[in-house]
């Protein structure tokens, strides 16, 4: 299973952003393979629907489990329909996120958060 982690930046120690939406880079890590990947968001510079972007982008990567600190609706509505599930953390490093989660002890996030229209939310 691939797990997703919105991240500040491009390595396993790095922190974890606490948006989805328009953190800089996901952090994927394989379970299977023990492995990290990360990639830029592609909807970081979106205008508009970043969250739509960055959940087909998370789709197309076939993530099981994305952990974040808030979704939008419109990413929420997005990863939910491509049966991808969404848990909450309130920050720490990516391998602590991953390991909180293996360790269940991340609350499934069940509701969107507020909309972040346009590029001046950080």
């Amino acid at each position: 299973m691939k797990i997703c982690v919105s991240s500040l930046n491009k390595e396993k120690n790095a922190k974890m952003d606490q948006h989805f939406g328009r953190c800089p880079y996901f952090s994927i890590f394989d379970t299977e393979t023990n492995a990290f990947e990360f990639l830029e968001n592609a909807g970081v510079t979106a205008n508009q629907g970043a969250g739509i972007a960055a959940g087909q982008q998370v789709i197309d990567e076939k993530v099981g489990v994305v952990i974040t600190g808030s979704l939008g609706p419109n990413a929420m509505r997005v990863l939910h329909g491509g049966n991808i599930e969404t848990y909450t953390c309130q920050g720490g490093s990516i391998e602590e996120v991953i390991n909180l989660f293996q360790e269940g002890k991340l609350e499934r996030l069940e509701s969107a958060g507020p909309a972040h229209s346009g590029m001046g939310h950080k």
